[in-house]
């Protein structure tokens, strides 16, 4: 499950900074979402700077718009509204605009607090680099995953709550077998950040 990975220190950053709502006078009843692009600036192909993703975003209308380093991570405010709407027209603007496709999963605040809140790994998870959260656009994908919590992945462990899923990879993500086998099922549907310990 490829995807750019955020350490703790800068989704922390990003969570502290970068959610918290800043009110604009010309949005009200704003809410405020990040979204995750999907394989974005990993490696040479599919790259985009993060001043170009901002104004990508703040040209859709979006406002508040602010990026991390070079992630592929970019929240910003909106008026209440529905995140898989939001996700297809930020991918259309990076297709027309930057010339490649990338998935993108849309989050709110809320659904953020929800994944935090869920993630019943991060009491052992010593190293957060590797402890991966999956986040999904559509959640009834998580269901697909629910044989492989029935196995032993004895030292990884996971864990799938209504938002997102949760992998823990003491040994590394390529030296496990568990992080392969949740890829197998989501495939391209998902997109994987370091997890925060909450």
């Amino acid at each position: 499950m490829p995807g750019g990975v955020v350490t703790r220190n800068e989704w922390g950053r990003m969570w502290d900074e970068r959610l918290r709502v800043h009110y604009d006078p010309h949005m009200t009843e704003t809410v405020r979402y990040a979204a995750l692009l999907r394989g974005v600036n990993v490696g040479k192909a599919k790259r985009i700077a993060m001043a170009d993703l901002r104004a990508l975003v703040g040209d859709l209308g979006y406002g508040d718009v602010r990026t991390l380093l070079n992630s592929g991570n970019v929240t910003f405010a909106a008026r209440d509204g529905d995140e898989a709407t939001i996700a297809r027209r930020i991918e259309d603007a990076i297709a027309e605009r930057a010339g490649f496709s990338s998935a993108v999963i849309v989050v709110s605040r809320d659904g953020l607090e929800t994944i935090v809140r869920e993630n019943a790994l991060a009491a052992q998870a010593d190293n957060p680099s590797r402890l991966l959260v999956a986040f999904v656009r559509d959640v009834g994908a998580l269901d697909e995953l629910t044989p492989l919590t029935a196995r032993d992945w004895t030292p990884e462990r996971l864990h799938v709550g209504r938002r997102a899923a949760y992998l823990w990879c003491p040994g590394g993500v390529l030296a496990g077998t568990l992080m392969e086998a949740a890829g197998r099922v989501l495939g391209d549907r998902t997109t994987t950040r370091t997890g925060p310990r909450c």
